[in-house]
């Protein structure tokens, strides 16, 4: 039983210097397990993205403030309500492409992350819309016919947010999503007519004097909401490549809403 034991110990003995003298990677391999990517994302980091994207602008209650002004205290909106019709309607921008950069800084506690980036891009995103109305009213052998007319356009040539974004890092993955304000430069271009034509049998056709209102507003600064969903894959060093769908909502005398997906490549420092 003595011999036994003593040649037990002598085998343990053996082993542990054997493992004493392997390679760091074996011996660790027996003791630490498996290890686990951990990336600071913490920090100031820039970058730059091309997107691709389209808008929808609303234009239904663009004029009104215009047709109201226009027609203030007359008998054509006293009679016929001008001022609220509905003239125009929706119109969708074509996609199109931006380019531009994005700069924030990243607060991290563990897998967990906080932070708050300025957002922007170029790119044209524009549409129009027209319309017309008519009413008619019969007084006598005079049919008076009273028509609306407007149209509306309008060009975003800049946009961008100011956001704060909240994510979870796993691995060299960054997902996250954000919230904040949306910021842009729109050529807003307005306009509302009315004309007022009396008809009678047998006699020409006579007008009121003529009342029109234009508006032109380029290089507006418009505000609105931001919000939207990316990922951030670190790829060396410092240097990452990232993917994000971006929504904006403008609140302008035209409202419009632009969605982009765009791929961008940054470097945390």
């Amino acid at each position: 039983m003595r011999r036994f034991l003593l040649v037990a110990v002598m085998c343990g003995a053996a082993a542990g210097a054997r493992a004493a003298d392997m390679p760091e990677y074996l011996r660790g391999s027996f003791t630490d397990g498996l290890s686990r990517i951990e990336v600071n994302w913490s920090g100031v980091y820039v970058g730059g993205q091309v997107a691709r994207g389209a808008a929808d602008m609303d234009f239904t209650n663009s004029t009104t403030d215009m047709m109201t002004r226009l027609v203030n205290n007359s008998s054509a909106d006293t009679q016929f309500n001008v001022s609220q019709w509905p003239l125009l309607g929706k119109a969708h921008a074509p996609s199109n492409s931006a380019y531009g950069a994005f700069a924030g800084y990243n607060f991290q506690w563990s897998d967990v992350l906080i932070g708050i980036e300025l957002n922007y891009s170029h790119g044209v995103f524009g549409s129009s819309s027209t319309g017309s109305q008519t009413r008619t009213v019969t007084s006598g052998n005079v049919t008076t016919n009273v028509i609306g007319l407007a149209s509306g356009s309008m060009r975003v040539t800049d946009f961008g947010s100011l956001r704060v974004r909240g994510g979870y890092a796993v691995g060299s993955f960054l997902p996250y999503a954000f919230v904040g304000v949306g910021l842009g430069q729109a050529d807003i271009n307005r306009s509302v007519e009315l004309v007022v034509r009396y008809d009678a049998p047998g006699v020409p056709s006579t007008f009121a004097p003529r009342m029109a209102l234009t508006d032109n507003a380029n290089s507006k600064f418009i505000t609105g909401f931001a919000g939207g969903l990316g990922i951030d894959m670190m790829l060396y060093a410092g240097l990452f490549l990232r993917a994000e769908w971006e929504y904006l909502r403008f609140t302008s005398s035209v409202d419009t809403t632009v969605n982009t997906v765009r791929a961008g490549l940054g470097y945390k420092f």
